[in-house]
């Protein structure tokens, strides 16, 4: 597949727009980044997009700006991750400013009240819609051992409640020794040919 050359405006404005209607945390983004890095403007494989959320939400950092870095990267090079940083920083921070500004009205306005709890609703949706994604793309793949960490994990979090960040990092680590046993094992065959 021969990617088209993006513009940087391009992957400003996709950035800046993305993160502008994207209301509920770091998690809602990705599907919408997804659908318009991988499926509409098809700048990146899918696979590589989950390598990309993977390493995002495991390093230190919002996971919304993390994919950001990487993407802006990966499209074009370090004035993309600039650009593309930017853009997913910066409605944040004009909307807190002006939050910031008129907080007490907020605050206690019913209206308002009632438009973030309605919200809420909205953004669970969209993380149950990325959670269903994300574990429909491991089984996918049809790896055994893969389903069985995600399945491992999810009993350690919401059953064991077990910390997340060891979560991650032990699925990291078990993740490495697969993949070094996978190296070893495939050149051990491949001096037997």
């Amino acid at each position: 597949m021969r990617k088209k050359l993006p513009t940087y405006w391009t992957l400003f404005s996709s950035a800046f727009l993305l993160s502008a209607f994207t209301f509920g945390g770091g998690y809602v983004i990705v599907p919408l980044m997804k659908k318009k890095y991988v499926n509409q403007l098809k700048w990146i494989e899918e696979e590589e997009m989950l390598n990309m959320i993977a390493i995002a939400q495991s390093s230190p950092g919002p996971i919304a700006v993390n994919t950001a870095i990487m993407v802006g990267y990966k499209i074009a090079g370090v004035l993309g991750a600039a650009l593309s940083t930017i853009g997913t920083v910066l409605p944040p921070l004009i909307i807190l400013t002006v939050v910031s500004f008129f907080y007490q009205e907020f605050r206690d306005n019913m209206y308002i009240s009632a438009m973030l709890k309605g919200m809420q609703a909205g953004v669970s949706a969209v993380i149950v819609d990325v959670v269903i994604g994300l574990s429909g793309n491991v089984i996918k793949k049809k790896e055994i051992f893969s389903i069985i960490m995600m399945i491992t994990a999810f009993i350690a979090v919401f059953f064991f409640k077990v910390n997340v960040i060891i979560v991650i990092l032990a699925s990291g680590l078990i993740g490495m020794l697969m993949f070094l046993y996978r190296t070893r094992k495939g050149g051990m065959n491949h001096d037997l040919h």
